[in-house]
């Protein structure tokens, strides 16, 4: 699985996008150039079998990423009940 990192220009809401491929010979070269025109990086580098599944990722933005992680986790199911008997709550209260 190759690793591609995602460099952005500032201020673009992640719509004007380039990417590397980490285990390229030139990569350092290619990165700190980029870097020079204003690129920043952006996340964490990428696992993918493809470019173009290194770049969906990346669109996603990864957000399923943070849900899943923090629907595992046992505070969640806390604050969800929690949330869900202040919703009932509120109902009752106002019948």
């Amino acid at each position: 699985m190759a690793k591609y990192q995602f460099l952005t220009i500032p201020a673009s809401n992640r719509q004007s996008y380039t990417y590397l491929d980490a285990d390229s010979p030139t990569f350092t070269l290619e990165r700190n150039a980029l870097l020079a025109q204003g690129f920043e990086v952006e996340d964490d580098f990428i696992y993918a079998n493809t470019p173009a599944e290194a770049v969906e990722k990346y669109r996603s933005n990864f957000t399923y990423v943070a849900e899943e992680y923090a629907q595992s986790n046992a505070i969640y199911a806390v604050f969800s009940l929690l949330v869900v008997i202040g919703k009932s709550l509120l109902r009752l209260k106002k019948r």
